[in-house]
């Protein structure tokens, strides 16, 4: 259906928005740009032309601006595939293929849930682009087994360090997929930790944004172990000389480059979305461990 549709759109809103962006990059990654459009903008903004695809990622499958999406789809005689984990909701129901993810609804705010509908998307987007890669897979499969394994690390390092403090600016950046990381922490310290945060690309914070940057200011960057790698540590390197406090997630990142860094596994070239968010699940379970999500956590990563 999607690699038939003259136009496809990937739509989501909230954490299922995130998920939507990691996948939005892949599919233009492989040469197969579409349009992630927030589902609210969808809904109220956008016409949608014949013969297009909608993919609409919820985790309930129930939010009303999903929900009120789906006559709109059905009238302007586009196509709809869901990812979802709620197989008895209107989206799933409603929609012509329905890829139900068999994972239990989080107590609280998005985490396991997250994970999966970012996997399942990004998943959807390799195999319709024709880039599905058999070695990749099992890469995968081992890193996010070997991330189960990092976890009581990355708890000892939240706890001993001074990067986390309530009430300081955050500022989270990216590029690529991992923006879909970036704009889910955003969402976790809000919904979370109920103190605002910023998320950015890289290269956006760069061209303007960096004159706000002052003592004691928050930044997590994402650093993509391909493109453009040498430059954001230079950007990170600028941002502890002007006194601001760094944290790094990526793969290979030279210690000492942060206050505190997170070192994640060998990934597949794109893939690093998929686990380097889980990071910042942890700085928000240690900071705040009134947080309800960590068994949910230890369900995402698992090797099943």
């Amino acid at each position: 259906m999607v690699r038939r549709a003259r136009h496809v759109f990937l739509a989501g809103i909230g954490a299922s928005w995130h998920a939507a962006l990691g996948a939005g990059t892949l599919f233009s990654l492989h040469g197969r740009p579409v349009y992630t459009v927030e589902a609210g903008e969808l809904l109220h903004f956008t016409s949608i032309p014949p013969e297009s695809v909608v993919i609409a990622i919820s985790r309930t499958g129930r939010s009303i601006e999903i929900v009120q999406l789906l006559s709109k789809i059905h009238e302007s005689g586009a196509s709809l595939i869901c990812i979802t984990n709620s197989p008895e909701s209107p989206l799933a129901t409603e929609a012509a293929v329905s890829i139900v993810i068999p994972a239990a609804l989080d107590y609280a705010i998005s985490v396991n849930t997250y994970s999966t509908l970012a996997l399942a998307a990004g998943a959807l987007a390799e195999r319709a682009s024709g880039a599905v890669d058999v070695a990749d897979l099992s890469v995968l499969s081992r890193a996010l087994t070997e991330v189960e394994n990092l976890l009581d690390g990355w708890r000892e390092q939240t706890s001993a360090s001074t990067w986390l403090q309530p009430g300081a600016p955050y500022y989270f950046l990216a590029r690529g997929a991992s923006l879909a990381s970036c704009h889910q922490s955003r969402l976790l310290w809000e919904e979370g930790a109920k103190l605002p945060a910023t998320a950015m690309n890289t290269s956006g914070f760069r061209h303007g944004p960096q004159e706000t940057v002052r003592v004691g200011m928050r930044f997590g960057v994402f650093i993509d172990p391909l493109t453009m790698r040498a430059q954001d540590l230079a950007v990170a390197d600028d941002l502890r000389s002007l006194s601001a406090s760094v944290m790094l997630i990526g793969q290979r990142i030279p210690e000492g480059s942060g206050r505190l860094v997170f070192q994640l596994p060998d990934l597949p070239p794109n893939w690093q979305f998929a686990v380097d968010i889980i990071p910042q699940y942890k700085s928000r379970l240690n900071s705040w461990p009134d947080f309800p999500a960590w068994t949910a956590i230890r369900f995402a990563v698992a090797p099943t």
